[in-house]
């Protein structure tokens, strides 16, 4: 599923979304108002030259004194210097507060991530969420560093010289102000319609990214299949709609920019005409009419950049909303108040009591009313057809979900009553789906145990037949690639085993983490595998008949509901749900008659 839409009730893109930046920037105002001074001061230090202009025309030159001419063109020097410190003063400080907000910004972004439940991420595209932590953050960054500053800034320097050029020649500048009306006018009827677009833009990046991502995770099965024309096909539609959207957006910021760039021309027009007719009457002198327009050239950058610094603020807006959610998603998973570590034995007792569990939205439980212990030391393997709930039977147990009812227990407390840290550091829990990731091997193996000595890594991979990974070129220090996928499906499966016994956990959860291992390795990681077994309380979900026999007990699982348990031999003889589900399954049917044998 995609997530593409904000949450019902806000208001996307306006600009009072840049509000969320800052708690961020806070810490770094002092940085911020360095920026922000620097940037105005060099501004009004431009205001300087127009002055003396004025006083150049209607002084040195109107009355023929060259020597006048020396001490106002070093006041102009004086004042370009201190425009240029300024300068550089400001392009200091921008560059050192906008890329500690960043910095702070994509950390908090990938933390929150990482706190979010795994039922958040059920629900949104890998794009999206890399969208939002790439390309959103590098967005906010920008306008921080640039167009926030000069939006003020200019907004400032607008208001200050429109002063200047009332007082100047009120006349003239109640025109310029006249004529600037419009400009605003239209400026905000377009505001929706560019903040529009570029959500749009926004969203579809993310999708065009999942695209990506996919075509490259899934590249092997893609080609094997010959499927790269239909791959590239969805790929390009996408690119294709992407490639419109950029351009409705180009269309609307080209009209902005064509009014913005217009208005200069015109209002130069009003004020020469004016200017030469109020020169004709006395009413200004020539020098005053100089000036004048030198001053209002100092308005053009400020008049031409808002367009620009205004449709930046409304995509940064819109970023700053996509951020804020995630940021704003509820963490459903969390420490509960009072939550503090509580013993647990090794290995410890596990148990559910009147367990139910429905998906968010979803109309009908996965699980309900699940009643199961399993004692210290004991295996029991989880059984039944598919959909019929084992997998989040297992989920349950290190709060990757939580409960809707009932309660699941480690030494008769309640699993979220304890911190998260402790109870993911005493259940360990290997998925059918190993997931490794892009660094060295030992890496991968000690993820959850990162102070394991070379002894218990050395013992993990010989309980998970592992032992391949000594002739990689580097062995453990070798850098297997993202998503392991320069490994063969055993072999990841292997490492992820490893990565789950490694240090005898109090609990271990197994989803079925043999399936991609032939016979042999199998039996081999399973004569291993008994050792860990015995030492520790196992929850298996079992698919072949070597995983079941690995178990001390099976409980049979049926639509969300435990409906036997017991010895897989006696579950055979008195369950006919369950000789059912064997003989549905050939190598199962076979350990049955063995069994029975």
């Amino acid at each position: 599923m995609t997530e593409t839409a904000a949450p019902p009730g806000t208001t996307r893109g306006r600009l009072s979304a840049l509000a969320r930046l800052w708690p961020f920037a806070r810490p770094y105002r002092g940085l911020l108002l360095v920026t922000f001074l620097g940037a105005l001061l060099a501004t009004l230090t431009q205001l300087v030259v127009p002055l003396v202009t004025e006083a150049v025309v209607d002084g040195p030159i109107a009355d023929g004194d060259r020597a006048g001419l020396v001490p106002l063109l070093a006041l102009a020097l004086v004042f370009g210097l201190a425009e240029a410190a300024l300068f550089f003063l400001r392009r200091w400080a921008m560059n050192v507060s906008c890329l500690q907000i960043e910095r702070d910004l994509r950390d908090t972004l990938y933390q929150r991530l990482q706190r979010l439940p795994v039922a958040f991420h059920d629900g949104w595209s890998s794009g999206q969420l890399l969208s939002r932590a790439t390309s959103d953050v590098t967005t906010v960054r920008r306008f921080v560093g640039f167009g926030a500053v000069f939006l003020v800034v200019n907004l400032v320097t607008c208001v200050v010289v429109s002063g200047m050029l009332v007082l100047a020649y009120w006349p003239l500048g109640v025109a310029v102000l006249a004529t600037s009306l419009p400009l605003v006018l239209v400026g905000l009827r377009w505001e929706a319609r560019y903040n529009e677009q570029s959500r749009q833009v926004q969203d579809e990046q993310g999708d065009l990214a999942t695209d990506v991502e996919e075509a490259v995770q899934g590249i092997r099965v893609v080609k094997s299949l010959g499927r790269s024309g239909l791959v590239f096909g969805r790929y390009d539609r996408k690119a294709v709609r992407l490639r419109e959207l950029e351009l409705g957006k180009v269309r609307t910021l080209a009209l902005i920019w064509c009014l913005f760039e217009f208005h200069p021309q015109v209002t130069l027009a009003v004020i020469l005409v004016g200017g030469s007719l109020a020169v004709g009457s006395g009413a200004l002198t020539v020098g005053g009419l100089v000036g004048f327009v030198a001053l209002f050239t100092v308005l053009l950058w400020p008049i031409l950049s808002l367009g620009f610094l205004i449709a930046q603020a409304q995509e940064t807006a819109s970023a700053c909303d996509r951020i804020c959610e995630l940021l704003d998603a509820p963490l459903t998973v969390t420490d509960r108040p009072g939550a503090r570590p509580r013993p647990v034995g090794t290995p410890a007792r596990l148990r559910f009591e009147h367990v139910g569990f429905r998906f968010p939205g979803a109309g009908s439980p996965v699980l309900t009313d699940v009643d199961l212990e399993v004692a210290p030391g004991e295996t029991v393997a989880l059984v039944g057809a598919t959909g019929s709930g084992k997998t989040t039977v297992t989920s349950l147990v290190a709060r990757l979900h939580d409960v809707t009812s009932g309660r699941v227990t480690l030494d008769g407390h309640d699993v979220r009553d304890l911190p998260l840290a402790q109870l993911r550091s005493v259940v360990a829990t290997a998925f059918e789906d190993a997931t490794l990731f892009s660094m060295s091997v030992r890496e991968n193996v000690t993820l959850g145990r990162p102070d394991a000595t070379d002894e218990e890594v050395a013992e993990a991979l010989r309980v998970a037949q592992a032992e391949f990974v000594h002739e990689l070129p580097w062995g453990l220090l070798t850098r297997i690639g993202e998503q392991g996928l320069s490994l063969s499906g055993g072999q990841r499966q292997r490492l992820a085993l490893a990565r789950a016994v490694l240090g005898r956990p109090s609990v271990l959860v197994l989803d079925d983490p043999l399936s991609a291992l032939d016979v042999h390795t199998e039996a081999l990681v399973e004569r291993a595998l008994r050792e860990v077994l015995a030492a520790t309380t196992a929850l298996v979900v079992a698919h072949r008949a070597s995983t079941v026999l690995l178990a001390d007990r099976v409980a049979l699982l049926e639509h969300g509901r435990i409906t036997a348990v017991g010895r897989h031999t006696d579950l055979l003889a008195e369950v006919p749900v369950y000789r059912e589900l064997l003989a549905s399954q050939s190598e199962l049917a076979g350990a049955g008659e063995g069994g029975r044998r």
